[in-house]
């Protein structure tokens, strides 16, 4: 089965800032433009306040396959910064309840030998960040 990466789609989220996060969608949008390189914003369509009660949960999230180290503490760190939370496996959600799984571009590859997987997954389920050296090493 073919997935989004597969393809290299570029997608552009529409995000309603509604509840307790009236008011931040710009704050929000400036914050991922900083995160990002090669971001931007096409439409900002301000909405005054209404009943809306919705809220960000974790039935939709971003996952951000990252290259290295580096990568995944710099997604990391930023989205978390300011108000974010951190979770289990890479998981986290930033200051506005956004949830998303910050995972190094290898973890399939590290996951995909039957000899090695558990090794790795019980790595993954003891870590908050991810740290790609010690995936690799439970890859061995």
């Amino acid at each position: 089965m073919a997935g989004l990466a597969d393809n290299m789609v570029d997608l552009a989220p529409s995000m309603l800032f509604a509840n307790t996060q009236y008011g931040r969608g710009l704050e929000a949008m400036e914050l991922y433009q900083s995160i990002f390189a090669n971001s931007g914003t096409d439409v900002k369509e301000l909405y005054g306040p209404g009943d809306h009660q919705f809220q960000f949960n974790e039935a939709f999230s971003y996952v951000v396959q990252c290259e290295d180290q580096a990568e995944i503490d710099h997604y990391w760190n930023s989205l978390i910064a300011n108000g974010g939370n951190e979770s289990m496996c890479g998981w986290l959600k930033d200051p506005y309840g956004v949830s998303w799984q910050i995972i190094p571009a290898s973890l399939s590859k590290l996951m995909s030998n039957p000899a090695t997987s558990q090794n790795v997954m019980q790595a993954l389920f003891k870590m908050k960040k991810l740290d790609l050296a010690t995936l690799e090493n439970a890859a061995q």
